[in-house]
């Protein structure tokens, strides 16, 4: 078994690569990084050291590495033998990848099994974006006998490395949960991952308590002087502030897809312990790292409490997340300066849409006018 994956940065390395080699497939990583493809093309392993409560070390080898850029054919011609393709790139760029992977199903034998095609990114539908960017490139009519594309929801907390060797510092805990819905009971074996019938509630439930929580703890840690996610979330004042926004995305989940309201709790409980790992070197800049973005429409923060909000219930916690978030101000976050831009130069109401995306007439408008309007009063002092 075979599975050619674009991106072999920290989590390519440290989490998709190790649980596809662990499940036995031999695993091709591609990537357009000269230096770190050349490093693991002449480097026959690397270790995965999972800390926490029962570390432990992986060694990872037998894989093979190709420079995206410099050798296309060679990742196309991985592709048309490969049984499974999965990239770790960021959206932003799964378009860019989009081309060699159409290219590569299209070299495909005749009757060869669909290759099954999965982004694991941090972002809502991510294998549908790519999905679409492998539609407009393919030239054939066949596409869909060719390749089965099944959305993922990932999540593992792999921290900024120090050093620049390949071996990789991860949490132990990992979840990875696939829809299986396209694979019509042909999925993939792949240990540590789970299969679903409805991916958008898992999406969910990951996005506005792990995101949530571990951007909240960045934000409310950075104005509390902390430096370290671990640090901050070690203060009771801090920890008190996170739980509270993540209780109201709960009464949100709960609401909305049904999850258990107990068995939830538990796994808020086990997220804020992961926030706690002193092993994980993680810093409340790099977690708090590009505000603009996770101050979007349907991001942790608003896009919870927006949905609160026209149910009618409380969002005091996440507005307090989007006022600690407000006043990110790191100097060499280009998007913590371009917030701070926007707060000294617009109205409060004009800062809202331009931030958030909302308008006027949502409930959770006014509200959100006033954090900016504070916000605004204190960078003016």
């Amino acid at each position: 078994m075979k599975c050619v994956h674009f991106g072999a940065g920290n989590i390519g390395r440290g989490f998709v690569g190790l649980l596809m080699h662990r499940s036995g497939y031999e695993v091709v990583f591609a990537d357009v990084a000269a230096p770190l493809i050349d490093a693991l093309a002449s480097t026959p392993s690397y270790t995965v050291h999972e800390v926490g409560a029962g570390s432990r070390d992986t060694v990872v080898e037998g894989y093979r590495a190709l420079n995206s850029a410099d050798a296309p054919e060679s990742v196309v011609a991985e592709i048309a033998t490969a049984d499974v393709v999965t990239t770790a790139v960021g959206a932003h760029i799964l378009k860019f990848v989009a081309p060699l992977v159409a290219r590569g199903i299209a070299a495909r034998p005749d009757g060869a099994s669909p290759v099954a095609v999965m982004a694991c990114e941090n972002a809502l539908s991510a294998t549908d974006l790519l999905a679409e960017a492998v539609r407009a490139e393919y030239g054939g009519e066949d596409l869909d006998r060719r390749a089965v594309f099944a959305n993922t929801a990932v999540d593992r907390i792999v921290p900024q490395q120090d050093g620049g060797g390949l071996d990789v510092v991860v949490e132990q805990f990992h979840e990875w949960v696939i829809d299986r819905t396209p694979f019509a009971g042909g999925e993939p074996a792949i240990e540590g991952a789970t299969y679903v019938d409805d991916l958008v509630p898992y999406i969910e439930r990951k996005l506005f308590t792990v995101n949530t929580g571990h951007a909240a703890c960045a934000y409310f840690g950075y104005r509390a002087g902390r430096h370290r996610i671990a640090e901050a979330i070690a203060d009771p004042g801090i920890r008190e502030r996170v739980a509270a926004a993540l209780a109201e995305t709960q009464a949100l989940l709960v609401a909305k897809h049904g999850f258990d309201e107990q068995e939830h709790g538990r796994y808020v409980a086990k997220i804020l312990d992961r926030f706690a790992n002193e092993h994980l070197p993680d810093t409340v800049e790099r977690v708090g790292r590009a505000p603009l973005r996770k101050l979007g429409r349907h991001e942790r923060f608003v896009g919870p409490a927006a949905e609160l909000a026209e149910r009618g219930l409380g969002t005091d916690g996440l507005q307090a997340a989007v006022g600690a978030a407000l006043r990110f101000d790191p100097a060499d976050d280009p998007e913590a300066v371009r917030l701070g831009e926007l707060l000294d130069t617009l109205e409060p109401a004009d800062a809202v849409r331009e931030i958030t995306g909302l308008d006027a007439g949502h409930p959770l408008f006014p509200p959100l006018e006033a954090l900016v309007a504070d916000a605004v009063r204190e960078r003016r002092g």
